[in-house]
């Protein structure tokens, strides 16, 4: 039985792999897309007679995963709430969820795969082990995904301030100022930086800059930005310059950091009791008193002699 596993799962993976080829190789542009290519390089398009492969990784997974559709449809429906998290996390493309749930679904069939390498006698509980395991580290890795982008775009935040200050004093407004502070971080911080571009073309479509902040607050889900767009809002209303309210605003911030810093310091005393009590402690142990024991032993020995 083990062995007949085995095949059917050696099957899946080939057919995996010639799937994956088949994409690679046969895979073209459109004509629409040919077209317009052609036209944006000079080319004329009668000319152009040879097709160009188009490789892309969506369409992979999409004719990988064309048998799972169904199971992709019915976690999409149970999953209300998965284009929010990927949109937290960065991944904010119409096909996202859709290679989202495609590669959760192909995680659990690789970990089976991988559990063949455990032997017949064990094949069993690796592969529901890993199975399992599979379905869940997508989930688990888009969890640390957001967390990693959270991080950044909080720690950025004090600095853009600054530069946010720093433009509205030499004359700027604050519309402009975030474009300009916008293209001016991309290659520092680029997660702040997609979300102030995103507010300035928002504006330019026609949406309120109140609003256009408050969507980047929910896109975000940070505190500090919530907290932020809350000031705002505030100094619209009262009509307080913004320049000296993001003054003090920055300041705020740069002291929360600093005490994080400073509670995360506090906290390396208590972490290192666990290495020092598992891996120095006996060490110190086995040097300090071995030579004792070992004289001890001998004593003994050549006292019972």
């Amino acid at each position: 039985m083990p062995l007949i596993l085995i095949a059917v799962f050696v099957a899946i993976a080939v057919f995996c792999g010639l799937a994956f080829f088949l994409v690679m190789v046969v895979s073209e542009r459109s004509p629409a897309e040919a077209k317009l290519a052609a036209l944006r390089a000079g080319i004329d398009p009668v000319e152009e007679a040879e097709p160009e492969v188009n490789f892309d990784v969506h369409d992979v997974l999409a004719v990988i995963t064309r048998p799972l559709a169904p199971f992709r449809e019915w976690l999409r429906s149970r999953d209300d709430e998965l284009s929010y998290r990927l949109g937290l996390a960065g991944y904010r493309k119409p096909e996202d969820p859709d290679t989202f749930l495609s590669i959760k679904l192909l995680s659990p069939v690789i970990g089976i795969l991988l559990a063949t390498f455990a032997g017949p006698q064990n094949f069993l509980f690796a592969a529901a082990a890993m199975g399992v395991g599979g379905f869940f580290v997508p989930d688990i890795l888009l969890f640390r995904a957001i967390g990693r982008r959270k991080l950044k775009i909080g720690m950025a935040l004090p600095d853009v301030l600054d530069l946010l200050v720093i433009c509205m004093e030499a004359g700027l407004g604050l519309d402009q100022a975030t474009l300009r502070i916008g293209k001016e971080i991309e290659e520092v911080y680029p997660e702040l930086s997609e979300e102030l571009l995103t507010i300035g073309y928002e504006q330019r479509a026609g949406k309120p800059r109140l609003e256009a902040w408050r969507s980047m607050s929910d896109r975000v889900d940070l505190d500090t930005v919530r907290q932020f767009v809350a000031m705002l809002v505030q100094t619209e209303r009262l009509g307080t310059p913004i320049a000296r309210a993001l003054s003090q605003f920055a300041d705020s911030l740069r002291t929360k950091r600093l005490l994080l810093a400073e509670e995360q310091a506090a906290k390396t005393t208590v972490k290192l009791i666990f290495p020092l009590a598992i891996f120095i402690f006996p060490a110190l142990f086995i040097v300090l008193l071995g030579p004792g024991v070992l004289t001890v032993l001998k004593t003994l020995e050549n006292a019972g002699n």
